[in-house]
């Protein structure tokens, strides 16, 4: 969670290289959609968090009312502070992350992901550090991932995955490999 311009700052720089993005220097709003709908989230998070005047509680509304607005044309559904630095979205389509999730550093996510608590209960995932989510796969309820695993496509994860550095895949996700989620992370974030 951002406390502090300066972790702002961190954030934004992490995010970026999480995409590939730290050497541009022009950002082309159609091009760069997801960066700028990233950069929209942190800033309505720093708002949010740390501006309590009353012109920092007004802005961070109207970045609320803005970011959630660009949510629904991009098909995300993500709720404020659930992401550490490094998060990469790496396609548009739907994207559901319960607001109560606690996702580490450098995470990676593929379209057609939820992520999400069980019967309105306020119980939602907690993901470790590098953990790599691939298109379609369902995290669901009270479940904990440890760092460094790789969730395969269109796997449902209902069970805790305590064992870091290995792949889980299937219905419901067993481990299948021991090769984490490493060949297809940046490390972002050290």
């Amino acid at each position: 969670m951002i406390s502090s311009k300066e972790e702002y700052k961190y954030y934004l720089k992490c995010d970026r290289k999480a995409l590939r993005l730290e050497n541009q220097k022009i950002f082309i709003p159609y091009v760069h959609s997801i960066y700028f709908y990233q950069k929209l989230m942190r800033k309505t998070e720093y708002y949010l968090n740390c501006r309590k005047d009353l012109l920092g509680k007004g802005y961070g509304l109207f970045l609320k009312l803005r970011y959630l607005r660009k949510s629904q044309k991009l098909g995300f559904s993500i709720g404020l502070n659930v992401f550490g630095p490094g998060l990469s979205l790496v396609h548009y389509g739907q994207i559901v992350v319960n607001e109560n999730t606690v996702a580490g550093k450098n995470c990676r996510i593929h379209e057609g992901v939820t992520i999400g608590a069980t019967n309105g209960k306020p119980e939602a995932p907690v993901i470790g550090d590098n953990v790599f989510i691939a298109s379609g796969a369902k995290i669901i309820g009270n479940v904990k991932i440890a760092d460094n695993v790789a969730v395969g496509a269109n796997a449902v994860v209902v069970k805790d995955v305590l064992e870091p550095g290995i792949t889980v895949g299937g219905v419901p996700a067993k481990k299948i490999s021991d090769h984490g989620s490493k060949p297809n992370m940046i490390d972002a974030c050290i």
